[in-house]
């Protein structure tokens, strides 16, 4: 298991909001379609995705999510920012895409 502090260590990375940065990752979910999302994530995943729009806040509050990494340098929008910031969601952005963000996880051991 790894914490959210150690992935924003790594360069590849960078925080954009949230404080929990002791928050446990215990596995990783990938998915662009929030009710799927929705009904397979699991508490305490990172969440790889490309969606940015406001919702996504409110889903890894109610999954109690570990953190929502935007890939591929997708564009988030302010309103996300501004709730995720008001909700406490750690939000990190990365120009991998989703399997290379797990492929780097992985390579952490």
């Amino acid at each position: 298991m790894m914490k959210v502090r150690r992935l924003i260590e790594d360069p590849a990375f960078e925080l954009v909001t949230g404080r929990d940065l002791d928050r446990e990752i215990k596995d990783f979910y990938s998915g662009d379609l929030l009710s799927w999302v929705m009904s397979h994530a699991k508490e305490n995943n990172a969440w790889c995705t490309v969606l940015t729009h406001v919702n996504i806040v409110a889903v890894s509050a109610l999954l109690n999510l570990s953190c929502i990494i935007i890939c591929e340098d997708a564009e988030i929008e302010l309103a996300t920012i501004e709730k995720a910031k008001k909700e406490n969601v750690n939000v990190v952005k990365t120009s991998l895409n989703t399997v290379e963000v797990i492929q780097k996880m992985i390579s952490y051991g």
